[in-house]
């Protein structure tokens, strides 16, 4: 594995650290802290992802167009100066704003990243992001191991962590991916550019129909993060946790990861096999949540949706590297990433609609629905793809 993609991987670690003390805890501090309804967390939260659904698409064509290393720093460059504006001020409407900010600038900062590990080790195939992957896990276990336990003393605290962890980022990157250059891909002959320009919208409507479902099992999954911890805070399930919940999400994933790649390699040689056993793993998970009132059993039900992440995730930034033409890499990852940012913006607001009006037991039947849809897209994202560009980009390396 090359050494750039070594460097990558621990400054992502370091983001998501920094990030991990911060995300587990907005709902639940623009609640209890702020003083704001559940509603009104979730439009914060949309802010949020609404800025970085433009990061990320953003950041994908400043990857094309002017390369990673520019195109990472800008992204930096603005969250560090909102984290300062946030040690200072995250009173409100200081905080929303802030955030907001915040959203933009790591959402330029992904798809980069996610883009770079593809052109540093091309031939490294689905490896470079599983390794990649598994590092910004490291970073939320960490993160969100300390973050409760900060949080439960000064939540200035955690905002000066995050602080400090991007400003140890920022100087990782410039001092040790600056001198690093991707190379830019030819443009084809004109006799084949027609050929190419077919192939190309193909696999674009391949990659819109896979991510519908990437979007709504996203949906889902920042329920986690949002309506469910508040939720667990009515259970009364302490702070320190619904904390422990996303420490035992980050643990498995860097922990599980020989065992669950040999399971792969066995039983889901083919990339869209992978994704629909995935898929149908999140389903279990979130039908797993109704019931649920004690620690034990959100514990039992973080542990299924985390062996789901584990098969799924990664293998959406494959296929987008896959079906992306030359020059198009940066997008395609970006759209990928914005996709799932857009489930994320509309999951705390949909989600805390439903909880207000509704309740919990039918936010979880939702939750099932949308992700039984998921696994139906999936099945059909490459049905028309050609036959032989479909059996290509059917098996997956894994590492």
């Amino acid at each position: 594995m090359p050494r750039e993609l070594w460097i990558l991987m621990v400054g992502m670690a370091m983001n998501v650290t920094g990030a991990s003390f911060l995300w587990p805890m907005n709902t639940i501090y623009v609640h209890e802290q702020l003083g704001k309804s559940l509603s009104v967390a979730g439009m914060v939260l949309m802010l949020n992802s609404g800025a970085s659904v433009v990061g990320n698409l953003a950041g994908g064509l400043l990857f094309d167009k002017i390369g990673g290393f520019k195109s990472m720093m800008i992204g930096i460059v603005a969250t560090m100066a909102a984290l300062v504006g946030l040690v200072f001020f995250h009173g409100w409407p200081h905080y929303a704003i802030f955030l907001t900010i915040i959203g933009m600038g790591s959402g330029i900062v992904f798809p980069v990243a996610a883009a770079y590990a593809g052109a540093i080790w091309p031939e490294g195939g689905r490896r470079a992001f599983n390794r990649l992957y598994v590092a910004q896990n490291i970073g939320v276990a960490v993160g969100s191991a300390l973050g409760g336990v900060v949080a439960s003393y000064s939540f200035t605290l955690i905002f000066l962590a995050n602080l400090l962890l991007y400003i140890s980022f920022f100087l990782l990157i410039v001092f040790g991916l600056r001198h690093v250059h991707v190379a830019k891909a030819a443009k084809p002959q004109a006799a084949a550019a027609e050929a190419v320009k077919v192939e190309a919208r193909a696999n674009w409507y391949a990659l819109v129909t896979l991510c519908i479902g990437y979007f709504l099992c996203w949906i889902s999954y920042v329920q986690w993060s949002t309506t469910i911890a508040a939720y667990t805070q009515a259970l009364h399930i302490p702070l320190r946790k619904y904390s422990l919940l996303w420490t035992i999400n980050g643990a498995l994933i860097v922990l599980a990861q020989p065992l669950l790649s040999a399971a792969i390699r066995r039983w889901m040689p083919y990339i869209k096999r992978q994704m629909l056993v995935g898929f149908a793993i999140f389903v279990v998970s979130f039908a797993l949540l109704n019931g649920a009132d004690s620690f034990v059993e959100f514990a039992v039900a973080m542990v299924v949706l985390t062996i789901a992440e584990m098969i799924v995730w990664p293998a959406i930034p494959t296929v987008a590297s896959e079906l992306a033409p030359p020059g198009k890499g940066g997008f395609y990852q970006g759209f990928v990433n914005s996709t799932a940012t857009a489930g994320r913006m509309i999951g705390p607001v949909l989600g805390g609609f439903i909880a207000d009006c509704v309740g919990m037991k039918s936010l979880f039947a939702a939750l099932v629905f949308f992700s039984t849809l998921s696994l139906v897209t999936t099945f059909f994202y490459d049905r028309n793809l050609p036959k032989k560009q479909n059996k290509e980009k059917q098996t997956v390396i894994v590492g």
